[in-house]
């Protein structure tokens, strides 16, 4: 007869390669943390960018329009800041006389009758965006500095389509 050797003759120690599971554990680390996107919080501003050239019905103008133009030179600096026909001025407080001038023509911040109201901004195409950004700052609203709450101004914010520098 033959003797058959019992192969599980006791208890065998089975052993897991560790570099490879460490390697694939950073793999995986670094992977997630390429992909990781900090989105910083940003001030929410309602704007209609405009796609194409406008339409016949887009051209006319409503009543709660309120226009800004916003004239600059060939290096982008702001030459002239208007609202409607009125010109601003170019400094500083010319942006200040803005917000002071859209709190007229809405009242006061948070009217309900404003909401319909909305803001064009015609920037030259050399403008720079430091200027746009501050205009539409002072459309929107402004801080009050006693009870550190936004007043609210105006929500509807669009651009007119760009143009061709003039030569």
């Amino acid at each position: 007869m033959m003797k058959l050797q019992n192969r599980f003759s006791g208890p065998t120690k089975v052993e897991i390669p560790m570099a490879p599971l460490i390697d694939v554990a950073f793999l995986l680390l670094i992977f997630f943390m390429l992909n990781l996107k900090i989105v910083s919080p940003e001030g929410s501003f309602n704007i209609n960018l405009p796609i194409s050239a406008p339409t016949a019905a887009a051209a006319e103008i409503t009543q709660s329009e309120i226009k800004v133009g916003m004239i600059s030179d060939r290096q982008g600096n702001l030459m002239q800041l208007t609202l409607g026909s009125r010109n601003l001025g170019n400094d500083d407080e010319a942006f200040d006389r803005l917000n002071k001038e859209i709190l007229k023509i809405i009242g006061r911040p948070g009217n309900p009758l404003a909401r319909d109201i909305q803001v064009e901004i015609d920037a030259d195409y050399e403008t720079q965006y430091k200027y746009v950004v501050k205009a539409i700052s002072s459309c929107t609203g402004r801080l009050d500095p006693v009870s550190k709450q936004v007043a609210r101004y105006v929500e509807k914010i669009k651009f007119a389509p760009p143009h061709k520098p003039k030569a």
